[in-house]
């Protein structure tokens, strides 16, 4: 029998008596309602220390069998933290930790504008920093005795406008990476172009988002999501495609790349000013 949402409450009631654990929220597609049937179900684990990690494993073992596991916090580096991929009832539950003190942080953070992106390995564009805030934003609080997550979520639900300013503002990068990236095209160097072109592209994805005042959190999907805006840029998806499929060893393709990048610039820039209107 697959994991459904009716034994959320239940599981919600195990993790919330483990020490150290303050609240738990679903995210992710299924906090969203825009999962598909084989989406995982992603539990935000918020926790201050000490976090009783005997205690949180017989959890574990007692959901996903005797083989769970689950990692020491901070073991899937500074950003993403840690926790378990686990197996309830057939289907794929992720357990994943979130120091509640740190999100509040990121809160004060993202309401006074000001975010940056943290090297994490599987994020090649970087974590943002907000996104601890808009985590709790897009989530549904599972379980929560004192209220601090409630708290937070009512904070994190209307976007900051100082964020969106810095988000938009943040679009010089997109503009100076189609310069570096022009110093690499008589190198042929396709590899550095490509890395200029992601970067861009998700510069530009946030600065829109940011623009209409939503929370963008995770750059998988993040060009279709910025896409389907209303007010984006009519062909930003096409665009951004397109500057891909140019990037090759050759020159003059490289050169085209760039071409369809700098449009893409500005035509974010256009769309944002109109958006903030």
């Amino acid at each position: 029998m697959a994991f459904t949402e009716k034994r959320l409450p239940e599981l919600a009631a195990s993790l919330i008596e483990v020490p150290g654990v303050t609240g738990v929220l679903l995210g992710g597609s299924r906090a969203r309602g825009a999962q598909t049937p084989d989406s995982d179900w992603d539990l935000g684990l918020y926790y201050r220390a000490p976090l009783d990690l005997d205690a949180l494993r017989e959890c574990a073992r007692e959901y996903g069998g005797p083989t769970a596991q689950l990692t020491e916090p901070g073991e899937w580096g500074p950003w993403v933290d840690g926790g378990g991929w686990l197996t309830v009832d057939g289907s794929a539950v992720d357990w994943i930790y979130r120091e509640v003190d740190r999100v509040s942080r990121a809160c004060d953070d993202a309401e006074r504008g000001h975010y940056e992106f943290h090297a994490q390995t599987g994020h090649p564009l970087g974590v943002p920093s907000f996104s601890y805030a808009g985590e709790v934003a897009l989530g549904v609080i599972l379980a929560d005795p004192t209220g601090e997550l409630a708290a937070l979520q009512r904070r994190a639900r209307d976007f900051p406008a100082a964020l969106t300013e810095a988000l938009v503002d943040g679009l010089w990068e997109a503009d100076f990476l189609v310069g570096l990236a022009r110093k690499a095209v008589p190198r042929a160097d396709s590899g550095y172009v490509a890395g200029c072109l992601f970067r861009l592209a998700g510069v530009c994805a946030h600065a829109l988002h940011g623009a209409a005042g939503r929370w963008l959190i995770n750059e998988k999907g993040a060009v279709a999501a910025a896409a389907a805006l209303s007010g984006a840029p009519p062909r930003f998806r096409e665009q951004v495609d397109a500057m891909f499929s140019c990037v090759d060893g050759d020159p003059l393709h490289l050169t085209a790349a760039l071409e369809t990048a700098g449009d893409l610039v500005l035509e974010t820039a256009d769309a944002c000013a109109m958006m903030r209107r």
